[in-house]
């Protein structure tokens, strides 16, 4: 069901710390006294580089555990390790897509036949909802970066699964295939309902995209609130300082 604001949540965040160990011990890379992710929306979540961003995408998708604090799936506390079935249910295309060394059609088939999941034409209809129909044969190494980006899109899309996360989708891309890719992620949400969480540095295509839009500063959550609300009305001053492009970590 496409989200309306009204929807209930799907994630939700609790006093989360998430460190790594490096060359200077244990670093802190995330602290979220609370975060929520609510079914049917798109949430864009921005900020600069080592802010977080990506951290929190692989919670969100169950590669890895916080360090300490609780994620809720559906009201359900996550388990120390979640069960397959919940991981099939999060799909992430990456900033830098890694495809087979097969033909684009096998890349997109792909997960399907690890599941065991018979296509069913699926495949086609993923291909063509991203544009690469007549490529379906084509080498995907030899496809255009925007061409691939659609590629692992498709691959993800193939599996419909319930919650999609963006990493910097259109990252270097042409504007081109940014359009296209944006309307796939739109198009997407408004017929299939599908939950996506969007980690971007660009900020137009945070509010061109997203109910609602955070602001990640060194691990922590500055601001979340409706789009509106986040570009005409930040409550933080760093959230408009962000927004108008200034310095503001």
């Amino acid at each position: 069901m496409p989200y309306n604001g009204r929807m209930s949540d799907l994630y939700r965040l609790a006093n989360i710390r998430h460190t790594y160990v490096g060359p200077q011990g244990l670093r802190a890379v995330l602290e979220l006294e609370s975060l929520t992710v609510v079914a049917g929306e798109i949430l864009s979540i921005v900020g600069p580089s080592g802010a977080g961003k990506s951290t929190l995408l692989r919670l969100l998708n169950f590669i890895e555990r916080p360090t300490a604090g609780d994620i809720f799936f559906e009201g359900q506390l996550l388990p120390l390790v979640a069960p397959l079935a919940l991981v099939r249910r999060v799909t992430t295309v990456f900033q830098r897509p890694l495809l087979l060394n097969r033909s684009v059609r096998e890349n997109v088939a792909f997960g399907l036949e690890l599941r065991n999941v018979p296509a069913d034409g699926r495949v086609d209809e993923a291909l063509a909802q991203v544009g690469l129909a007549e490529l379906a044969a084509t080498p995907a190494r030899k496809l255009s970066g925007g061409e691939m980006q659609r590629a692992a899109l498709a691959r993800a899309l193939v599996l419909r699964p319930d919650v999609l996360l963006l990493d910097e989708p259109t990252a270097n891309l042409d504007p081109y295939n940014v359009g296209l890719i944006e309307s796939i992620v739109t198009g997407q949400n408004a017929q299939h309902g599908t939950t996506m969480v969007l980690v971007t540095h660009n900020v137009f295509q945070a509010r061109r995209l997203a109910h609602r839009v955070g602001l990640l500063l060194a691990g922590r959550l500055v601001e979340l609130a409706a789009t509106a609300d986040f570009f005409e009305r930040p409550r933080d001053p760093r959230t408009g300082a962000f927004v108008r492009g200034e310095m503001a970590w």
